[in-house]
Order: structure tokens, then C-alpha cells, then sequence
């Protein structure tokens, strides 16, 4: 320290404050809200924080000084979730056999008019009947809106609170059986359906965890509201792990290979991830490209998922830039090994 100039003590002391912020946040993805809510606020910001400590990494090894060291070991450490944010190749096996998968929270096909734009609800269509997904996954599905999909079988559930607001999930393959979670105290709700593939049996859940309910052109950051807006999110991060584990203990019971699908307000930097992770891979780390950025924000956000058992082969994984809802569709292509 004492060669440096005073800004660069200065940028110094910066860049350790932000590596222990990272640390703290790679911690929290082991963490249940509901023992320590405070650690998953940090783990929301983890694609920024290793997008600066990766600057601050460039401007020591410019400067050729040995600070860079600081946010390197930081990195390293946390290297497995590092590649989460960003992959470099896709993965591109395209086969006849595949079975594709869409998920897309359609945002009740703006019927409140969101997003200023005609017949949105009439895109969505055109949009998912061109990329002919097998099974289509929907979060914040509206029931009233009718647009015929083509699909011989599915299953609806609207919410409890709102005849315009559920999931559904549609398949060109047979389903044997569908449920609901039943989520309390909430419209989110996870469903599943059976569905026989040639000889195999699957079980696809459509989860929609609970929304954080951030809005940045209405909640200002003056410390009455900061300090509300703190609490609703802590609910909400709380009600997340609650349906975290109903899930985990639902999906512990079945014998069939199960794949995972659906907006989890949540992260792949977080607990309710991790938690629903277990035993599975994410389609996008292992055949997609980029960022993966699934929700329209100002910096990468990727909440959508699509997990599936490790047995399950994953071809390809896409995320596809079309602005008809505030989240991004994605779809993958899946091989069921012998």
C-alpha cells in the first residue's frame, strides 16, 4: 500500500469492500432465507458484483500491481458460480428425436396493457406455434384469452385469486396425471403433469415461485421506502423457501425422471435455486449462450429454468429475444438416454 498513489489506496480499499460483498453472496447460496433473510438481498446482485470485480481484476494487472490478487482469489473461490453467469458455447445437437421444452411466463398476455403494442396476446401464439415446442410450460397463463393452442392434451389452474392469472402446461404427448401445490397465502402456485414419452414416463413441474414485486420506476430508495420495500421482499424471499421445500418434498416421492420448469423470481446465484437444483443440471450451462438473460432489466437477469434429471441428455438450450412479456421465453431440446 505504501507505493500506491492516494487514489489507488483509495480504489484499493473499494475493490476489497466489493470482493467481501461477492464472498458473502456466493455464502448465501447455501443459506435459507428463513434463517438468515438478509444474505439473499446480496445474492440478487451477484451478476454485478463479478462483472466489477472483473474490472477491478483488468485495472490492477494494467497497472501491473499486485492488487489484482484481491478480487482473482475472490473469483476463483467462487469459480462454479462465475460460469453460471455467463457460457461461451452452445451446445448444438439437433435431433428428430428430441423432445423440446418451452417455458415463458406470458404476463397474462398484457392484458392490462403493459407494454404498449397491439395484439401481443396474438404473437405469443404465432411466436410459440412457430418454434413448435412438444411440451409448453406458461407462468402467469390467462385462461380467458383463447387462442386455441394445438396440443391434444393439457392442464390448466387458474389462481385461487384471479380467473385471469394461473399456469398451464401443454403437450403433444400423453398426460396420465396432473396436480397442484397449492401454494398458501398467494396466486404463485407449482403444477405437474405425468406425461409418456415412447417408453419413458416424465414428470414436468411449472413452478412460479413468489415474486419479489420490485418495481425500479416505482419503488424510490428514500429510507421510509427502502426500509418497506425491504420488508416485502424479505416476505417474499421467505415464502419462496416455503415453496422451495414443498416442492423438493413433492418431487421426493415420485419414481419418474422429473424436469423443472418455470419462473423462479429467484437467481441461479440463490438458496431457492440451489435447493431446487439438487441432483439435476440446468439446461442453460450446459447448451446455452450468453448471458441467458431471461427478464427485462437493466443488467442480466435470468429467473426462468429449465432443470432436468441427470439421466436426461440435454442438446441445446435457447433464450429467445422477443419482447411480448417482461420475461424472455426459453426452450431446450432434450435426449432420454437408453
Amino acid at each position: 500500500m505504501k507505493k500506491l498513489s492516494l487514489i489507488d489506496k483509495f480504489v484499493t480499499i473499494i475493490n476489497s469492500l466489493v470482493a467481501i460483498a461477492l464472498f458473502i453472496s456466493f455464502i448465501s447460496y447455501y443459506i435459507s432465507p428463513n434463517s438468515i433473510s438478509i444474505v439473499s438481498f446480496i445474492s440478487l446482485t451477484v451478476p454485478v458484483l463479478i462483472i466489477i470485480n472483473f474490472l477491478f481484476v483488468i485495472y490492477w494487472v494494467v497497472k501491473l500491481k499486485r492488487q489484482f490478487l484481491i478480487s482473482t482469489i475472490i473469483l476463483l473461490l467462487g469459480f462454479q458460480h462465475v460460469t453460471k453467469l455467463y457460457s461461451f458455447e452452445e451446445k448444438k445437437v439437433l435431433l428428430t428425436s428430441d423432445l423440446k421444452i418451452m417455458s415463458y411466463n406470458v404476463r397474462m398476455f398484457n392484458i392490462y396493457n403493459w407494454i404498449d403494442e397491439e395484439n401481443l396476446d396474438q404473437k405469443i401464439y404465432d411466436f410459440i406455434n412457430e418454434k413448435q415446442p412438444d411440451i409448453l410450460c406458461l407462468q402467469e397463463f390467462n385462461p380467458t384469452v383463447k387462442l386455441g393452442f394445438n396440443y391434444s392434451y393439457k392442464y390448466i389452474k387458474a389462481s385461487k385469486k384471479s380467473k385471469v392469472f394461473g399456469q398451464a402446461i401443454f403437450s403433444n404427448y400423453k398426460i396420465i396425471n396432473t396436480g397442484s401445490l397449492n401454494f398458501l397465502n398467494t396466486g404463485n402456485n407449482a403444477i405437474f403433469a405425468d406425461i409418456i414419452k415412447k417408453n419413458d414416463t416424465i414428470r414436468v413441474y411449472n413452478i412460479h415461485l413468489e415474486s419479489l414485486s420490485i418495481n425500479p420506476k416505482k419503488d424510490y430508495f428514500n429510507q421510509e421506502n427502502s426500509e418497506k420495500l425491504k420488508i416485502r421482499i424479505e416476505k417474499a424471499f421467505k415464502k419462496q423457501a416455503n415453496q422451495t421445500e414443498l416442492i423438493v418434498k413433492h418431487q421426493e416421492k415420485t419414481t419418474y425422471k422429473s424436469i423443472i420448469c418455470g419462473d423462479f423470481n429467484n437467481t441461479a446465484f440463490s438458496w431457492v435455486y440451489n435447493k431446487l437444483k439438487k441432483g439435476k443440471n440446468d439446461a442453460f450451462e450446459v447448451a446455452g449462450k450468453g448471458f441467458g438473460k431471461t427478464y427485462n432489466y437493466t443488467f442480466p437477469m435470468r429467473i426462468d429454468f429449465i432443470l432436468t434429471d441427470e439421466e436426461i441428455e440435454i442438446n441445446n438450450f435457447k433464450t429467445f429475444d422477443v419482447y411480448y412479456s417482461d420475461h424472455y421465453p426459453i426452450m431446450t431440446r432434450l435426449n432420454f438416454k437408453p
